[in-house]
């Protein structure tokens, strides 16, 4: 069974001088890149900017000290910042605080109940349909700041429809200054790192180490300040504060805890598959194992910390866990230093971020969204995915841009999981039996012998309650009937209304003085109907190992 034993522990027996310097260098590079972006994902999120950085330094420092990964680099993400937003704009703070409490809690819970394996069953279409729409979200929101439209007084929209609709009423009111500053921005991390892959050599390298937001972001200021442009600033927006999180526990009511539970468990679900899916990402750029369990009792801690120091919800980031990889970082000492150094940016340079343009962040925030939104993989599974899969991908991303994601992803996993029955149900078959010679088969047919008055049906598949009523549609009994065989050798599992639907069947051959006979019942359902006392009133006799013994049995009882 997998440790719940921190990767930090395991790599530290082996810790080297050498590593240390490369995780601390990492560290820096990682600090660097997440400055601008926390700070985007924290206006993105309808809170404050430092926000965001309370988020990265401290659930990031508590993830990458806890967790199962040895590079996983944690903050806050684009995936959260719509929900996050919403929750703002409901509930405040206070329940934004709960919120992300809950799901640390919930997150920890996993972790304990060895649940990590099973965020696989959530369907690849539902992660790729509401992780495109969160995208489309995102640009939607940001399109009021790129092109520094102004609103009337009291507009203040929230969903994702009203931004669109506002953005489309007021679209007279565009800024060219601030286009001309957003255009500036997003073309310089459009070309930035096209210009660093295109350079061969030391110059490529340094180029491409040089982060493109951070660029964009000196670039913006440099525009707004000296060529004294009208364009709105993070300063004029927002009160900027460089004080160090602090600790404040939430005032908490049982009102709160029923009203935000529906989206704790919708950020601690986003928390875990964003977090393990940059694991394995990660685990693949460095021949490494992540413990999965030991990462959800991370994120956990790690987001319930966020919420008492006045951070947002926080989880792995894939792109800044990949940069940290990618400069020298291999163990959560990387991590750890980039909160580090995100809090001594916090505390001495902070008040110059009220320079920022606004514009520059809904560039940078369109860029996250681009490289989120995963386009080809959606069209690839438009292209290539059976109907109902396309089905479940399309809806969760409609519902996800026109309601939230909360009723995105519990109606896309209904979805999923009521197609999934549809398809198990079509597999599986009640049928009596086809006299065709099979001689690749032992087991098979080949032209027995069935005694007189004795019908065969085999059941081929799982039986539970989405296919059970077939057995009782499929078989028709006769005046002369005397015996049933049912073969089962196909059946790996059944369920309770499967059970009771055998119930049934034995019940009719009772009334209609038909033995019923059982042959090659697996071990599964052969559990099954002991503990609920089917196996006693059939008769143990009755349940045979092969269907040559069970067809003897059926000549028995013709005798």
């Amino acid at each position: 069974m997998e440790k719940l034993k921190p990767k930090l522990f395991s790599v530290m027996k082996t810790y080297s001088k050498e590593q240390f310097i490369k995780d601390v260098i990492a560290g820096i590079i990682v600090a660097i890149i997440a400055l601008p972006l926390s700070i985007a994902l924290a206006l993105a999120s309808g809170v404050s900017p430092e926000k965001g950085l309370y988020t990265a330094i401290v659930a990031g420092f508590v993830i990458s000290f806890l967790g199962g990964s040895r590079v996983q680099i944690s903050g806050p993400t684009a995936a959260f910042a719509t929900i996050v937003a919403g929750i703002v704009a409901t509930s405040g703070l206070e329940g934004l605080a709960v919120a992300t409490i809950m799901a640390g809690i919930l997150l920890i819970l996993m972790g304990i109940l060895r649940l990590g394996s099973l965020i696989r069953f959530i369907p690849y279409t539902i992660t790729t349909g509401f992780t495109a729409g969160i995208a489309v979200t995102i640009a939607i929101g940001q399109i009021k700041d790129f092109l520094g439209l102004t609103y009337p007084v009291g507009i203040s929209p929230v969903e994702t429809m009203e931004k669109a609709r506002a953005v489309l009423k007021n679209i007279a009111t565009i800024n060219m200054q601030a286009l001309i500053v957003g255009m500036v921005c997003l073309a310089i991390l459009i070309l930035w790192p096209m210009i660093g892959r295109r350079i061969p050599g030391k110059a490529g390298k340094l180029i491409t180490a040089i982060p493109a937001s951070l660029l964009a972001v000196f670039a913006g200021i440099g525009m707004v300040s000296g060529l004294h442009m009208e364009v709105n600033t993070i300063g004029t927006l927002y009160e900027i504060s460089n004080k160090p999180p602090v600790f404040a526990f939430p005032v908490i009511s049982f009102d709160l805890i029923r009203s935000q539970f529906g989206n704790a468990l919708t950020i601690a679900i986003l928390a875990a598959v964003e977090s393990l899916l940059s694991c394995v990402v990660s685990d693949s750029m460095i021949n490494s194992k992540h413990r999965s369990n030991m990462e959800l009792v991370a994120q956990g801690a790690g987001n319930i910390c966020s919420a008492m120091f006045g951070g947002i919800p926080a989880t792995g980031a894939i792109a800044r866990t990949a940069a940290n990889v990618k400069n020298g970082g291999r163990t959560p000492v990387s991590g750890m230093v980039h909160a580090v150094v995100l809090l001594l940016i916090l505390v001495i340079f902070m008040p110059y971020a009220a320079l920022i343009p606004m514009p520059t962040i809904a560039a940078i925030l369109f860029m996250v969204a681009y490289n989120m939104c995963g386009w080809r993989e959606f069209v690839y599974l438009v292209k290539t995915s059976p109907k109902s899969d396309i089905a479940v991908l399309i809806v969760t991303f409609v519902l996800t841009v026109v309601f939230d994601l909360v009723i995105a992803i519990e109606v896309g996993i209904v979805f999923a999981a009521i197609l999934f029955m549809k398809r198990m149900s079509d597999v599986t078959q009640v049928e009596g039996w086809k006299y065709i010679e099979d001689e690749n088969d032992p087991d098979g047919i080949e032209l027995k012998a069935v005694p007189e008055n004795t019908l065969v049906y085999e059941i081929s598949g799982p039986m539970f309650f989405a296919a059970a009523d077939k057995l009782l549609r499929s078989i028709t009994f006769s005046d002369t009937t005397n015996c049933l065989v049912i073969r089962m050798r196909s059946v790996s599992a059944i369920d309770a209304t499967a059970m009771h639907n055998l119930e049934q069947l034995l019940n009719m051959c009772q009334k209609k003085k038909v033995q019923l006979i059982f042959s090659h019942v697996n071990e599964q359902p052969m559990k099954v109907m002991q503990k609920s006392g089917f196996y006693e009133a059939v008769g143990a006799e009755n349940f045979c190992r092969h269907i040559d013994d069970a067809l003897s049995c059926a000549k028995s009882y013709n005798k």
